[in-house]
Order: C-alpha cells, then structure tokens, then sequence
C-alpha cells in the first residue's frame, strides 16, 4: 500500500466539555494539572453538510507551489460528485469550509476561506448561494488559522474567524451580514474560570446565532467549549464524566450541520486515549455525548460531519470509523483506498464515500452499510495548472 499525503493542520485542540450551561465545575482533590499533552493536528481534508448537499476538500496535484486544494460537491439529491473550486484564487494553503443554511437575502450555501500560502499572505473569502456556480468575494480574514474549523457562519449570515499564533496573541473576529471588514472579538482571558484555556481550537455558531469557541484547557477533567454572550464566553459543553477527571481533553472538532452543533474531542493521551463525539440540538442546554472510540496506539488523521452531527474520521494506519447520531457504536470502516490524500464524506443511510486523490486523478469510493469493502463510484480528471504559483 503507497504511504498516504497528509496534509497536517497546527491544531491545538482540546478544552474540556465541562459544566453544562455555563456552570463552572469545583475542582476536586485530585484535579490536579495533568502533565501538558502533544498537540493533536488534524488534516483540512474534509467534508461538510450544507442545505443542498454535501462538499469536500482535498489537496491535488504535486507539492509545494504544485499542490493545489480542490473543492468538490455531491449534490442532497444524490447523483455524482463535480468540481466546484472558486476561480482566480491561490488555493495551494487549503481550503476551510462553513456551510450557511439560513434563509432570505442573505441566504448562502458555503462560505469557503484560503488559508495563506506562498506569495498569499492573507485569507481570501469567497461565497456561493448556487452550489458553486458562481462565486462572490467576501472580506478577506487577515489570516484563518490551520484548523478545520477556524470559520463559521450564522443562519442570520453573521461569521467568525480564528487566527492563528499562541493562545495569547490568537485573534477571533466577526463579520456581519453586509458588512465591510471584521471586527476584533475579545477571547476568553487566561485563567479564567475552570478552564485556564492555552489555545483556541475552532469557532462555530448555535442556531440561535450564538458564537462558540473551541479551546485547550489547562484543567484536566474540563472542555473548553465557550458560549459568548453579555460580552463575556461562559463555560457551554456538557457534563464530563467523572472517568474522565484526570485526563487532558482535546477539541479537534466544532461545528454546526442544520440544527445540530457537533463537537469531536480526544481524551487523555499515548496508548490511552480515546475519541468522544457530543451534541447538542437546543443550544447546549442538553447534550448526548457517544461511546469512546479506543484509539491503541492510532492517531487521528482527519475528520469530517455529516447531515444531523454523523462522524467520520480516519486513522493513521489506514483506518476509518464512523458514528451517527445514535451514538450507540463506533463502526469501523474498511482499509481505506489507497491514495495521496483522502477525504472521508459521511452520507445518508449509512453510505460513506472516500474521495481519494493521485496527482490529478480523483477517485470516489463508496462504502455501503453492511458492505464488506469499497466499490469504485466514479473518477474526475482535475485540470492541475502545474506551476503556476511559481
């Protein structure tokens, strides 16, 4: 099997789902500080729901100035996958995806930011309401940071940004509907509360339009997931079991399909540590939190969410598994296909598909419930426009 292309993202996730509803937790005697933990980096290679179907993200071509992301959608209805990438943009940096399912003037259907790279010190934003036929530019973010989920968007039309750096000098910023630049969002101080957050993680939205943070917690036993609200970000996630009290929690994922805010954590480190999905569908007032996902020695690679909060996440070793929203069981996915880059796409009933990248050659593999392996769906020769970013 050929070794895998990862393209890996800085992420500093983790914060701890603590005290629902704001609460802060009491510390108990033995919620001591656990020792500081590696930093878990996910892939941007993913996928996202939105209301007309299902989009991903997948690096192509060589590397370096060669190595661009491509942008690519499975309409709702289902059918085939086609090339949807906004023209006259660099996108060798990658691309962040934010679907946007609100309605009325400024309804959208993705809101895609460019990470910067090479020559592009900034973050082009650009926006579709077509399913990517035509595109409309937004403005540019300073700079998204290397995570998945460092841009979101409201159903009113509002988005939030997160920048890169440490934790102290990481910037969150707003942009309203119509509006002409960002706006400088405060961040939750060091220290404060149960927390004592040292990264931000990802941004996201509940469907009241409420903003959230994802962060790392210096605490053991507690989830940074923030709510903002009277100016200040208040404790939001849910409950954490008392399992889990010594143990560092990473945020690696944060973001909303329809009414559903999903968050993907990892709990404790090394040969111990495990994957936790939560949800919530009434703006964190109650929270459903899945099996854990033993990991033995895997690391995540990357990971996306489908329609209603389903997971699919790939491992190192060529593994994948999946969770829906009954959260009853993980289910593991075939070895996955082989490939420079893949990208998992969690879809209706049960269907997974693998978008499998080689130079300019893109792959889908379809992975049906109850299946035993993978059955080749469809391929797209990407136009690759080598060196021209040279």
């Amino acid at each position: 099997m050929t070794a895998r292309w990862r393209v890996a993202a800085i992420v500093g996730g983790a914060a701890v789902l603590a005290a629902g509803c704001g609460s802060t937790p009491a510390r108990t005697p033995t919620q001591t500080a656990a020792p500081a933990a590696a930093m878990v980096s996910l892939s941007l290679s993913t996928s996202a729901a939105a209301a007309d179907g299902t989009w991903a993200a997948i690096p192509m071509g060589g590397t370096g100035p060669n190595l661009f992301w491509q942008l690519l959608r499975l309409p709702a209805a289902g059918g085939r996958w086609s090339l949807r990438t906004p023209p006259d943009i660099a996108t060798n940096g990658a691309l962040i995806l934010a679907p946007q399912d609100g309605t009325g003037r400024d309804a959208r259907t993705l809101i895609t930011g460019i990470r910067p790279s090479l020559y592009l010190s900034y973050s082009p934003v650009t926006t579709t309401a077509d399913g990517g036929t035509a595109w409309s530019t937004l403005p540019p973010d300073p700079s998204l940071a290397d995570v998945p989920d460092s841009l979101a968007a409201a159903p009113d039309g509002h988005l939030i940004a997160l920048g890169p750096g440490p934790r102290a000098a990481q910037r969150i910023s707003v942009l309203r509907p119509g509006g002409s630049g960002w706006t400088t969002l405060a961040g939750p101080p060091p220290g404060s509360r149960a927390c004592d957050p040292t990264a931000l993680t990802a941004v996201a939205y509940d469907q009241d339009g409420t903003p959230l943070l994802g962060g790392n917690c210096a605490q053991p036993g507690v989830a940074g997931i923030f709510a903002y609200a009277a100016g200040t970000w208040q404790l939001a996630g849910p409950a954490w079991p008392a399992s889990y009290g010594r143990q560092r929690i990473q945020v690696l994922r944060l973001t909303r399909t329809g009414a559903t805010d999903t968050a993907l954590v990892e709990a404790g480190t090394g040969h111990a540590a495990s994957l936790v999905a939560a949800w919530t569908g009434d703006n964190g007032q109650h929270w459903t939190l899945s099996p854990a996902l033993r990991l033995a020695g895997a690391r995540p690679v990357s990971a996306s969410v489908g329609d209603g909060g389903t997971i699919a996440v790939t491992l190192s070793g060529d593994r994948g598994e999946t969770l829906d929203r009954s959260g009853t069981s993980w289910q593991p996915l075939p070895a996955l296909p082989d490939g420079r880059a893949v990208t998992l796409a969690p879809l209706a009933a049960g269907t997974t598909d693998a978008l499998v990248a080689d130079g300019s050659t893109l792959t889908v593999w379809r992975h049906a419930a109850g299946s035993a392996g993978w059955a080749r769906a469809q391929a797209i020769q990407v136009p690759i426009q080598y060196g021209s970013s040279s």
